[in-house]
């Protein structure tokens, strides 16, 4: 509190006030997904800042990817009257994340786009850039190269591809036996060569630009910037490529305090617009880290090239925080519930995710109401699973009538995913309202844990019946969409009535789902 009181009376002093702050900041997200775009600026917002992004029809879709060109052409036009600029670099070369693993630009075109930083920071001097990109995600399965997400010739040799990249990130870092060297030079054969040419072709082209993007942090054309990892392994194309790029980095003297490398991507973007934030008001908020029991900090989460324990702090860095040893220091307590036996499980797989508690539950929470009776002010990191809340977990917390007196939960996606979007809020919280913090609060709570963990299965059980017409594709929901949504709204208002006590105040009459990109991985929760 001190500290923060401090920090308050040098920006009076300096001729503004961070409690009553209207920063004008420039955000271009991945792409149009709430948790990448509207959830993130609804979050930035409520600290008083006001964020800006491009419209909606030149940015990526579910459809089509974004316009480059005309992102750029927007963020010409607004940067004269803007504090700062927080930019997904995958938007600006590529036109988004999904069209950085497809696009068919050469080197020498994707690295001219990533030129174009630099002739922005030098026109524009006092706007400060936040840069962040993505390394390309690992083929971790053939639903990987499916339903457009992927180059569509990959799809026969997903399976082969992703073993290739783990034996060959093994092998150059001299860990792989003879039998897997044997392996790789078998697979390295037995690839389609159109599709060798081709993997390999883009990773390079990726490649070249990240390195070009450290480039400019080093000749001070980022404030940040911060790497992701896109899906991925321990052994895998993106973890050695993300090795390679730390490397690189020190060897060209960036500073961590300027980049950083993490194992996420749709996280990245509330990560920057955070640390935009707390840099414009010289902030920077202490983190206490409670890991659960059994393996703990060490948890190698599925999707993830990293421990818990090294993506954590590579994240409090990346947002302008620092990790204290105890909780009297802390602005906010960062509680991580993982299994106790380090497996991440799929959280729609309802035959294991199961309410009932287990060991992992009783442990978690006996630390949990430890923290909160302490006076902490509390933040859950849900890990257990992938993809989703820990019902276990959520039953217990609705049980001890905790569920408004954490200050913030997370655990819609990967691990990464949760944590890092979850540390962006929370390192925010100190600007927000009670009623503010509960709403973000709510909105996790009806995705994580009731959505995705929940009445998503219930969705995809019951689509086949709902009226309209399936496509058959697979791409999209067809013209069950409106039946779907409709399904889902009433679907998630029930679970909420039966599961969650509202705050004063709070109410779900009007609550609405929606299906943004035609699918059933992410909803949209609005009320």
């Amino acid at each position: 509190m001190l500290k923060f009181c401090f920090a308050l009376f040098f920006m009076l002093l300096c001729g503004f006030s961070s409690a009553f702050a209207n920063e004008k900041i420039l955000y271009v997200p991945l792409d149009t997904r709430p948790i990448t775009c509207s959830e993130v600026i609804l979050a930035a917002e409520k600290t008083g800042a006001t964020v800006i992004a491009p419209p909606y029809d030149i940015l990526g879709t579910e459809k089509a990817p974004g316009d480059p060109e005309r992102i750029w052409d927007w963020l010409e036009e607004n940067a004269p009257n803007a504090d700062a600029a927080v930019v997904s670099t995958d938007s600006l070369i590529y036109g988004s994340l999904v069209e950085s693993r497809k696009h068919t630009l050469t080197e020498a075109q994707a690295k001219e786009r990533a030129e174009r930083f630099k002739t922005l920071s030098d026109k524009y001097p006092n706007l400060k850039l936040y840069a962040y990109s993505t390394i390309l995600r690992t083929l971790l399965s053939m639903n990987h190269s499916a339903a457009g997400m992927e180059p569509a010739i990959y799809q026969e040799n997903a399976v082969k591809i992703y073993r290739y990249s783990a034996l060959l990130d093994k092998r150059e870092m001299g860990i792989a036996s003879s039998r897997e060297v044997r392996e790789f030079n078998r697979l390295k054969a037995d690839i389609n060569p159109n599709v060798m040419e081709d993997w390999s072709n883009r990773h390079a082209v990726n490649w070249g630009v990240n390195e070009k993007l450290v480039d400019l942090t080093k000749d001070g054309v980022f404030s940040f910037f911060l790497l992701g990892g896109d899906d991925s392994a321990i052994y895998s194309a993106t973890h050695r490529e993300a090795r390679m790029l730390k490397v690189y980095a020190k060897e060209k003297n960036v500073d961590r305090t300027k980049i950083q490398v993490t194992a996420g991507a749709d996280e990245l973007g509330m990560m920057m617009l955070s640390r935009a934030i707390l840099d414009m008001r010289s902030e920077i908020p202490f983190v206490y880290v409670i890991y659960n029991d059994g393996k703990g900090k060490d948890t190698l989460p599925k999707y993830c090239f990293d421990t818990v324990e090294n993506d954590i702090k590579a994240e409090v860095l990346a947002i302008g925080a620092m990790e204290v040893p105890t909780p009297a220091r802390a602005d906010f307590t960062l509680m991580v519930n993982t299994a106790i036996n380090g497996k991440t499980l799929d959280a729609n797989n309802g035959a294991i995710n199961k309410k009932k508690a287990n060991s992992s539950t009783r442990a978690f929470m006996k630390k949990l109401n430890k923290a909160i009776n302490e006076g902490q002010k509390v933040f859950i990191g849900d890990i257990s699973y992938g993809n989703g809340a820990d019902n276990a977990l959520m039953e217990a917390v609705r049980k001890d009538n905790l569920q408004f007196k954490i200050h913030g939960y997370g655990g819609w996606n990967t691990a990464t995913n949760s944590l890092g979007f979850l540390m962006g809020e929370a390192a925010l919280a100190n600007y927000m309202t009670e009623e503010s913090r509960n709403e973000l609060m709510l909105h996790r709570y009806l995705d994580d844990w009731a959505y995705q963990s929940n009445v998503r299965q219930d969705l995809i059980s019951a689509y086949a019946s709902l009226p309209g017409e399936a496509d058959p594709t697979g791409a999209t929901l067809g013209t069950k969409l409106v039946a779907a949504e409709k399904y889902t709204t009433d679907k998630v208002k029930d679970f909420a009535r039966e599961n969650i006590k509202l705050p004063s105040g709070f109410s779900l009459e009007n609550l609405n789902i929606t299906l943004p990109w035609k699918r059933f991985f992410e909803c949209k929760v609005e009320f």
